[in-house]
């Protein structure tokens, strides 16, 4: 960020105002989009072209070329609605690609669709057409993930102006941004002024977004010097801060306005992905692991006569409690239902097959149920008993962030579980890395990434930890 800062020379404001006046980059903008589209209407043609030139053995060929002159003008009507060609396209080669890619798989399918309807199919190579389409798709991939490192050699990686104003709000930055002085300037929001007006319009000028950090009382001022303006821009606010807003939803009939402060960790189709995934993978646990459940189950009932289940009320999804299953590994009659002593090393209380099930994780399995219920999920945070402590200190008192752990069902295993974050919780360490592993998964939840800590488990059932 570069800082203009100095004494306030009210004589020369026009001229310090001229020399901060940030160039236009909209032209810019609109040359690379230009340029983008060319060469994507160059790599689709050049893709048709060559795979008729490796399966039909002619270079242009009539009826592959109709087929890409067809799909040009479908690909270019999707682009422009899905901001293909857009600012963030721009920066973001994964967001240029997946968009790119989105629009040019609509237009192959609305292509197939125009020709099953006008009896035209039979004119193209399907053959041609499906490697003209593969090949268009990963030259128009490898052009996205170019754009960027263009972008950082002729253009320093600048395509928007940003602007940030201090007025005696709390410190705040933005990457590839100015920062100036509202006092340097003599910016007043308060001020019925129309010639320090005229000096913030200069300053606004061609700016794409525009950041103030102000003093609460001054924040309505500016917000309505910003909406006069014409520009984007956006008020820094600690309350919003503290509060983890997410944005802001307005109730006009009412005349009020609500910060937004959380959406859930998961959107509809996550949730069916997740849910589904917990379902077939619980499921088939339970019929490949049926031979070595029934065993333990033998075992256990064979040491002692006692139940083979161990029944604890856990919390889960959304702050309720959910009897969870374990096969017992305590003897009956030291059993601890509200888990107020953390199990030790060689803890007198765990029998014989206690020990070994414990060693092994095997104790856990029997929560394949409760995800079949709806209870659980294969991967998610580890449900705690009620009772427990890290440092004489209830979880909860330990870290506030603490109750966000249950915005998902509770887990199998975790990615804490696989980053070693097991066993005893007697240092509040061992809960802090525990819950900070916790809401990264929570934060950045993915289908592959449940799929990799199910890989990464395999490789620590046994661990140090695990007693």
């Amino acid at each position: 960020m570069n800082r203009i800062s100095g004494p306030l020379l009210e004589a020369n404001q026009p001229d310090k105002v001229d020399r901060v006046i940030a160039p236009s980059l909209e032209r810019r903008r609109l040359r690379a989009y230009v340029i983008i589209l060319l060469v994507d209407a160059v790599l689709i043609n050049l893709s048709f072209a060559i795979a008729a030139l490796a399966y039909e053995g002619i270079w242009w060929e009539p009826r592959s070329m109709l087929a890409a002159q067809t799909l040009l003008p479908l690909y270019f009507t999707i682009a422009m609605y899905n901001s293909t060609y857009g600012q963030k396209a721009l920066g973001d080669w994964v967001f240029a690609m997946r968009q790119a890619l989105t629009a040019l798989l609509v237009s192959a399918a609305l292509l197939n669709f125009v020709g099953f309807y006008t009896k035209s199919n039979a004119e193209f190579s399907r053959v041609a057409v499906t490697l003209g389409l593969i090949g268009a798709a990963i030259a128009i991939a490898a052009s996205r993930r170019l754009i960027p490192r263009l972008i950082d050699r002729f253009w320093g990686g600048k395509t928007r102006n940003r602007l940030v104003i201090m007025d005696g709000g709390p410190a705040f930055s933005l990457p590839q941004s100015l920062s100036v002085e509202a006092k340097d300037y003599d910016l007043d929001p308060t001020a019925l002024d129309p010639f320090m007006r005229e000096r913030l319009g200069k300053l606004l000028r061609y700016q794409d977004r525009v950041v103030v950090s102000c003093p609460a009382e001054r924040r309505l001022a500016w917000a309505i010097l910003l909406k006069s303006s014409g520009v984007y821009g956006e008020i820094v606010s600690e309350t919003a801060h503290d509060l983890g807003a997410l944005g802001v939803q307005q109730y006009k009939d009412q005349d009020a306005t609500s910060l937004l402060v959380s959406t859930g960790p998961l959107g509809l189709r996550g949730r069916i992905a997740k849910r589904a995934f917990d379902v077939i993978a619980a499921f088939l646990g339970l019929i490949v692991l049926s031979p070595l459940l029934a065993f333990i189950a033998l075992k256990i009932k064979l040491e002692d006569g006692g139940p083979i289940l161990f029944v604890q009320r856990r919390m889960g999804r959304g702050n309720q409690f959910f009897n969870m299953l374990k096969f017992r590994s305590m003897r009956t009659e030291q059993l601890d239902h509200e888990g107020n002593v953390s199990t030790a090393r060689d803890d007198a209380r765990i029998t014989k097959v206690g020990a070994f099930i414990r060693r092994t994780s095997i104790d856990e399995l029997p929560q394949l149920i409760n995800i079949l219920r709806g209870e659980m999920s294969i991967v998610g945070p580890r449900p705690h008993a009620i009772s427990s402590r890290a440092n004489n200190k209830y979880f909860w008192e330990v870290d506030g962030q603490y109750w966000q752990r249950h915005s998902l069902k509770p887990g199998l295993t975790g990615l804490a579980q696989v980053r070693g974050h097991r066993g005893a919780t007697e240092q509040e360490k061992d809960l802090t890395d525990r819950l900070q592993s916790d809401l990264e998964y929570i934060a950045r939840w993915s289908i592959q990434r449940d799929l990799q800590i199910v890989y990464r488990t395999l490789w620590v059932l046994r661990h140090r930890n695990a007693y």
